[in-house]
């Protein structure tokens, strides 16, 4: 599937910082005078926002797991043909807070629906939209969950509830992916100083428009 725009996405595991990181580079993209939208998964629009809160309510702790990946992707395709395709027509740069990746990780391998499985739901629901490029917070779970007690104190969602375990494996499936992508997903240390983690993901961006730039200059 061809576009105008380009599609970012990010992921991390809980309190990665991924919030205050797109909103700082939120910034950079004014700066360069690119076009973007900021939004995020599952949300985004009215009718995924509605789903989301159905995910994340705590009270909701006996949700099946299929029928949270099933929820996922009906957020994901709503959203999907909702906001991020017809931005990405109108040529801007779509820049998402998590996408299929997190459902791989948290449902497909966390959770233990395995990978092969939750991307077949998925595949249905984007139709082969994938992002060009993926940046990956790295935390330790330990960090991220600390973070998270510090700055957030009471507002607590069911998926910060589950047990270190849990997020343990989300790390580990997050890292697995990055892996076998390694041309898509590129992983940056979140366990350094706002700016620093910002530095290293403006050099990952810059780096992907660059290489982006040469291999559009080649196919001319």
């Amino acid at each position: 599937m061809q576009a105008k725009g380009k599609f970012i996405t990010f992921e991390g595991g809980e309190g990665a910082g991924k919030t205050t990181m797109l909103q700082r580079l939120a910034g950079y993209f004014e700066d360069q005078h690119l076009p973007y939208i900021l939004t995020r998964e599952p949300g985004g629009i009215d009718i995924s926002e509605q789903i989301r809160s159905i995910i994340l309510n705590p009270a909701h702790t006996s949700m099946d797991g299929r029928t949270e990946a099933l929820l996922y992707a009906a957020a994901r395709r709503q959203h999907l043909v909702e906001k991020v395709e017809p931005a990405l027509e109108e040529g801007s740069i779509v820049i998402c807070d998590r996408f299929v990746d997190s459902s791989l990780v948290y449902q497909g391998f966390a959770r233990g629906l395995g990978m092969e499985e939750v991307w077949s739901i998925n595949q249905f629901a984007i139709d082969q939209r994938m992002p060009e490029l993926t940046l990956y917070l790295d935390i330790e779970p330990e960090a991220g969950l600390a973070r998270i007690a510090a700055h957030r104190g009471h507002e607590v969602d069911r998926l910060d509830m589950e047990g270190l375990d849990f997020h343990r494996k989300v790390r580990e499936g997050y890292l697995l992916l990055a892996s076998r992508y390694p041309e898509r997903i590129k992983v940056v240390n979140a366990d350094q100083s706002i700016e620093e983690v910002e530095a290293d993901l403006i050099k990952q961006i810059e780096m992907w428009i660059l290489e982006d730039f040469r291999r559009e200059m080649s196919n001319h």
